[in-house]
């Protein structure tokens, strides 16, 4: 029997980033916190009228590593606060409530297996950006895990502060599908490092859909809980960072495609399914139903 299906919500930063409110690089999605929240509390609210069951915190990039780069590094608890009061603000505002999501993001590059911090600094960032999103989130999001190191430290963390919600691991893939995570450790290898913490449902992110289809065929044999995707609407190439002149690669998904690899996922078993960079409302809201009427 099929876990009941959670649809998740799509991109925050890359929307916002189409809608004209901030820049690609720099603070990126951090920087619509200070200068237009009620654009992340709209485009949250777009994504609860589109079906989204699960919205993810706006705290992808309230990290200290970005926010080093305005001098604002010190901020990042408070700023965390900022994007899960308006996460709890627009989940609260709709008819029919959905969960939300505590993002615990990579604390340097995303991909970048390795620039991965050491753990106990780690763990100590993680702790404290559980502290700030613990009231107002219903789980925890590890999310964009390049590596098994990367997944353990984060739900250390959530597990040690936070125990008793549901924690949530998501790794980001090779781009090539079949060569596991982006330091190309294999799923086994993946689910060995956090174990201990007990997740209550394992999902790949931040991915292109194909490399996420393999690899769910490999998790499925491997779990008994629920598995999810949100993938990624263009190919990320080697080095890419935020920062950087490196621009996606490929081309954004149609609607017909994207719901395609949703109704494959959950053929396979999948039962969380969303999007990520570059998935917006109308994709979500397609998504949604095509797979739940």
């Amino acid at each position: 029997m099929k876990d009941e299906l959670q649809i998740m919500d799509g991109g925050m930063g890359s929307e916002l980033t189409r809608r004209g409110h901030i820049p690609r690089t720099g603070l990126w999605s951090a920087r619509a916190l200070l200068e237009v929240p009620e654009a992340v509390l709209q485009v949250h609210g777009e994504y609860i009228d589109a079906g989204a069951q699960i919205i993810i915190t706006n705290s992808y990039s309230t990290i200290p590593s970005y926010l080093a780069k305005t001098g604002m590094e010190e901020s990042y608890q408070e700023l965390t606060e900022v994007a899960a009061k308006l996460a709890r603000e627009a989940a609260d505002k709709a008819v029919l409530t959905p969960k939300v999501a505590g993002s615990l993001p990579p604390l340097d590059e995303s991909y970048r297996h390795d620039l991965v911090p050491e753990d106990t600094p780690s763990r100590e960032v993680y702790a404290e950006l559980v502290k700030a999103l613990s009231p107002y989130v219903d789980l925890y999001l590890c999310e964009t895990m390049s590596c098994a190191r990367e997944a353990a430290n984060a739900a250390s963390a959530a597990r040690a502060v936070d125990p008793t919600k549901p924690l949530w691991v998501a790794w980001t893939l090779h781009e090539t599908p079949g060569l596991g995570l982006r330091s190309q450790e294999t799923i086994e290898q993946a689910l060995a490092a956090v174990a201990e913490f007990q997740p209550d449902a394992f999902l790949f992110n931040c991915t292109s859909p194909s490399a996420i289809t393999t690899a769910l065929e490999t998790l499925v044999a491997l779990t008994d809980k629920p598995i999810g995707a949100y993938p990624n609407s263009y190919h990320v190439p080697e080095g890419w960072t935020l920062d950087n002149e490196q621009t996606m690669g490929g081309r954004d998904l149609s609607v017909e495609e994207f719901t395609g690899f949703a109704r494959v996922w959950r053929d396979k078993g999948a039962s969380i399914i969303g999007g990520c960079c570059g998935i917006g409302p109308k994709l979500i809201h397609a998504m949604s139903r095509e797979l739940k009427g």
